[in-house]
């Protein structure tokens, strides 16, 4: 069994492409190292799966790839993140990574007898929707990012629907844990806490927010991927639904440390709260998710503590 994991030096990435490993799968992983934070965290991340004989590593822009291997399941987690830099002219970078790379990807796998494409989907394509956000919701993105992860899920349909290429795609809900990217809240705010700085808040903090832990988003991809199910949409969302308030709450008691808050002006693009109807992926995948806040919190402090060497 042969694997394609793009992204795969990422936050979410590297996690799936080590349980890959551990079950014994041949992984090819693909990543360009773009500059969106620090190439040396992402070669931490993927420091045990370079030792592993299982694994191949492909340093390469998708937009620059001819071919791609012949695998029999294709996990494409690659992508340009942020919210909030998704606006004005840094558009085109998201319209280039997050829609041009999975078009030229389904592509050529829609010539190759695959067993599955999985895609790496967002809660952002449902803007400030009715909660819970159910998968027949009416998708509103309110920021450019949503709006590309919105046309990537549309691609993976639409080369289903014509051309049979076996795609499911799982929106995550504000995935969290070990290897956490240093630009998102929990990895700042554990940041800050611990070195006696200021935490920004953009609002007021009562927006709320479903967390999801990492070990379960790579479950329901794998459970995902082995399914016969195709064409189809799933949330994946941890159920500790809080607000970005009862967080640093939460965080001030584990750390022991008392967080120094200040808020300023809502950013463009932020919806207002998120919250995932799992019924779906629960009933058709078996997947429900098993970490909760507290217990996904405790862990990412400890491994944030293990790897910046805090006391």
């Amino acid at each position: 069994m042969r694997i394609l994991v793009t992204g795969c030096a990422g936050f979410i990435g590297s996690h799936l492409v080590d349980k890959l490993l551990e079950r014994g799968y041949e992984v090819i992983g693909r990543d360009c190292f773009m500059d969106y934070y620090h190439r040396e965290i992402k070669e931490k991340n993927i420091e045990n799966a370079l030792k592993n004989n299982n694994f191949k590593l492909i340093e390469e822009d998708i937009m620059n790839m001819d071919n791609f291997p012949e695998v029999n399941h294709v996990f494409h987690l690659a992508a340009q993140a942020g919210v909030r830099a998704s606006w004005g002219k840094s558009f085109e970078i998201y319209t280039r990574n997050n829609i041009e790379a999975i078009q030229k990807l389904l592509e050529f796998y829609k010539d190759r007898k695959i067993k599955k494409f999985v895609y790496a989907s967002s809660s952002s394509v449902y803007g400030d929707a009715e909660l819970p956000m159910k998968e027949d919701s009416l998708l509103k993105p309110v920021s450019p990012y949503g709006v590309t992860k919105l046309a990537a899920e549309n691609l993976c349909y639409l080369y289903w629907k014509n051309y049979g290429v076996p795609t499911v795609s799982l929106r995550y809900f504000t995935v969290y844990g070990p290897r956490q990217r240093p630009d998102m809240a929990i990895h700042k705010f554990v940041k800050a806490i611990l070195n006696g700085d200021e935490i920004t808040v953009f609002g007021d903090g009562t927006q709320t927010r479903d967390f999801t832990f990492i070990d379960d988003v790579v479950e329901a991809n794998i459970l995902a991927a082995n399914s016969e199910i195709e064409g189809e949409v799933f949330n994946v969302g941890g159920g500790s639904r809080i607000s970005v308030n009862k967080l640093i709450e939460l965080l001030e008691k584990i750390t022991e440390k008392n967080a120094k808050i200040k808020y300023i002006e809502k950013q463009k693009g932020d919806v207002r709260d998120t919250l995932a109807d799992t019924s779906k992926i629960s009933n058709e995948l078996n997947w429900k998710p098993k970490v909760k806040i507290k217990e996904g919190l405790k862990r990412f402090v400890e491994w944030y503590k293990s790897l910046y060497k805090h006391i």
